[in-house]
């Protein structure tokens, strides 16, 4: 018989284990992911365990830690072979132990949310994943001025994203020139009003972050970065702010799936949420 898998240790995961959290999540049916592995496991902390059989890893996640207010957990995963034999429920309470006073926070699944909530977390939000090939409408004219992203933006960028974010994630946001495609600001007489970035993942481009100054900001970023690419955008939407998502809809992009946003240890998000319209990723927070 093999060793018991509650027994086995958690470790601390690396890069090199990269292309072993593709393999577990492509065993687990979803995409490989595999530049969005990189970036987690570069920014943040993945923890793991090893399959004793030699195959990979039994299970994986990540933590994002801005600072002593909020950690974000992500890429919560267990191999199917070991399923239902309370690895996730370890892996996780292990995370909230050594998390200790840090608040935390996760997108959880509808198969994920019943272990989340036995472990105290409380559902705050919903955000609505949708995808599709963007249309822009050639009638629509638009008051909102955006371009590229140069390296003297960077540190606006960052300041932006705090103020909004609620959180210093400067360690993410500094990132995104080289992880994302596309990363442009949007201007208002000289003032940053906005930024987004769309990044490869698999045969789509990701929106996120996207932070805005009001909906019609956030419209012309997203508007800006369609002529780049021929990939589908894929997204995940606050669903509070409904004018965005319907106007979403209209262009193309189509509703997948709904994740709840969860707390553990703080009663919201830190942040505005008016102007935070899509995260870097449901990973990351």
């Amino acid at each position: 018989m093999s060793t018991p898998l509650p027994e086995l240790p958690i470790r601390r995961l690396t890069r090199d284990d990269l292309v072993a959290c593709a393999d577990l999540s492509e065993d687990r049916g979803w995409p490989r992911e595999e530049h969005k592995w990189g970036l987690l496991l570069a920014a943040g902390a993945g923890y793991g365990i090893d399959d004793p059989a030699g195959k990979g890893l039994v299970s994986a996640c990540v933590v994002t830690s801005y600072g002593p207010r909020l950690s974000a957990i992500g890429m919560v995963l267990v191999a199917q072979r070991y399923e239902r034999q309370g690895i996730g429920r370890r892996m996780m309470q292990q995370l909230v132990r050594e998390a200790g006073p840090t608040p935390l926070t996760l997108h959880a699944t509808p198969s994920g949310r019943p272990l989340y909530e036995q472990l105290g977390f409380v559902n705050v939000g919903r955000a609505e994943m949708i995808r599709g090939h963007f249309r822009p409408d050639p009638a629509a004219t638009t008051a909102v001025s955006t371009r590229p992203a140069t390296a003297e933006d960077l540190p606006r960028i960052v300041r932006l994203d705090t103020e909004v974010f609620g959180l210093d994630r400067t360690h993410m946001i500094t990132r995104l020139p080289a992880f994302a495609d596309q990363l442009r600001v949007a201007e208002d007489d000289g003032e940053l009003t906005g930024y987004a970035a769309a990044w490869p993942n698999m045969e789509t481009h990701v929106i996120g972050p996207l932070i805005a100054r009001d909906t019609d900001t956030a419209k012309a970023l997203i508007t800006s970065l369609a002529p780049a690419t021929d990939r589908p955008f894929r997204t995940d939407i606050d669903v509070r702010h409904e004018e965005l998502l319907t106007w979403l809809k209209e262009r193309g992009l189509e509703p997948i799936a709904f994740n709840a946003v969860m707390t553990y240890g703080i009663d919201d998000l830190p942040g505005d949420w008016t102007r935070r319209f899509a995260p870097l990723s449901v990973a990351a927070g």
